[in-house]
């Protein structure tokens, strides 16, 4: 098949890309600059650009584009450009799908912050969005909406709910890493707030399988089954690496200093990949001590 992808140099466009081709699939890269090569086109989803041809020649679009979350401190200016980075290039794919006479697959990162801070409750794709508000929450909603041009036109989109994804590489996790190795990881808040990951295999595998899978349309969490809470992903963390988790790092302090980012540490997402899992998606890594592995690997 061949993919047309926005964000292919990124944590998840690079690893998808190189499973890509390992699967014999041809894959063009969005790029922002003059195209270099056969591989690669050039867009401005700013201005509302992307070569039409390139998305009547694709089987699968996919957006995996974004600025990186983890910064200190947050501007105005950059959570903008980190909003924009997602909003405004779902959009532009959107609509130049809605445009084409092909209608190719469309497969929109999204984030389990859709769903808020729900404590125990167990989230699927059909529980409500969140109410509380948040930088991240509103995000995803925006986000998911810019969608809809594509799936109004009738083209198959799935929108991927992606949970932390754990490798020693990626931003949510390489930060974690060091600290925790370094013997000063300890759980945040009081522990119990479920933290919802996959590993960046099982990411790629599905990402893959959404995109091939015909049948496949509509909200899917990628999110390993059974999701541990902070305090077992701190425990099974420190236990790995061998290092101490006394180091408990209390919830207002957090608020106070990283207000943006701490709902993201101190909310619950409990969340269960039924959609997936009920399409016959089977994860290599499905514990939290399989994940941890992979990721430390």
């Amino acid at each position: 098949m061949k993919f047309v992808i926005a964000g292919a140099t990124g944590f998840l466009g690079t690893a998808w890309r190189d499973h890509l081709a390992r699967e014999g699939h041809e894959v063009i890269r969005l790029v922002r600059g003059e195209a270099v090569s056969q591989n690669e086109s050039h867009w401005d989803p700013h201005r509302g650009f992307v070569d039409p041809a390139v998305i009547e020649s694709a089987d699968v679009i996919a957006n995996v584009a974004g600025a990186s979350f983890v910064r200190w401190p947050l501007t105005e200016s950059y959570k903008q450009m980190f909003r924009d980075s997602r909003v405004v290039t779902t959009r532009t794919l959107a609509d130049a799908i809605a445009k084409s006479a092909s209608k190719p697959v469309f497969l929109a990162q999204n984030g389990t912050s859709f769903y808020g801070d729900r404590g125990d409750e167990v989230l699927t794709e059909d529980s409500a969005p969140g109410t509380d508000g948040t930088f991240l929450g509103e995000i995803t909603k925006a986000w998911q909406e810019a969608t809809e041009p594509a799936a109004v036109a009738g083209a198959r989109v799935c929108v991927m709910r992606t949970a932390a994804v754990l490798h020693k590489g990626g931003s949510a996790f390489q930060p974690l890493h060091l600290i925790f190795k370094s013997g000063l990881g300890g759980p945040a808040g009081n522990g119990k707030q479920y933290f919802a990951t996959i590993s960046l295999t099982d990411w790629v595998r599905a990402a893959t399988f959404l995109a091939t899978n015909e049948a496949s349309r509509g909200v899917y969490n990628l999110s390993a089954p059974n999701p541990s809470t902070n305090e077992e992903f701190t425990q099974e963390l420190g236990r790995m690496l061998h290092r101490p988790t006394k180091l408990r790092v209390p919830a207002l302090p957090l608020r106070k200093i990283f207000p943006e980012l701490s709902p993201e540490i101190l909310s619950s997402f409990r969340v269960e990949p039924a959609r997936l899992l009920a399409e016959g998606f089977v994860f290599e890594h499905p514990t939290l001590n399989a994940r941890l592995a992979a990721a430390l690997t």
